[in-house]
């Protein structure tokens, strides 16, 4: 069982950014800037690898929640960063689908 599903089942606390049925939002532990915001789908996907065309739903609310917590967190105007990262090589260190908020500073690229 992933850490994300143990947040998922209450096992682990944290203090929702933003939830709905399908997805569920909380600041990341080890942050990368000063706003990082993890978004998981409440069911477990490994990775964008594993998605299918009945996701569909799951995968547009990802990006509608992400917008909707930049807003929350004020960084919407002044711009943030998504990020899903796919498999060992991708950097996914968490096995459950999950996208990174990112902003409050401003972004370089490349990114890694």
């Amino acid at each position: 069982m992933t850490v994300f599903a143990r947040i998922l089942r209450g096992d682990i606390p944290t203090v929702p950014v933003y939830q709905d049925d399908l997805v569920y939002a909380f600041d990341d532990v080890n942050p990368v800037a000063p706003v990082h915001v993890l978004i998981i789908p409440r069911q477990e996907i490994v990775g964008l690898n594993q998605v299918e065309p009945s996701h569909e739903a799951m995968l547009g609310r990802l990006l509608l929640a992400a917008r909707a917590v930049a807003e929350k967190k004020g960084i919407a105007e002044g711009g943030y960063r998504c990020v899903i990262n796919t498999g060992a090589d991708g950097g996914q260190s968490v096995f459950h689908l999950h996208l990174h908020v990112i902003g409050g500073r401003s972004m370089s690229w490349p990114p890694g």
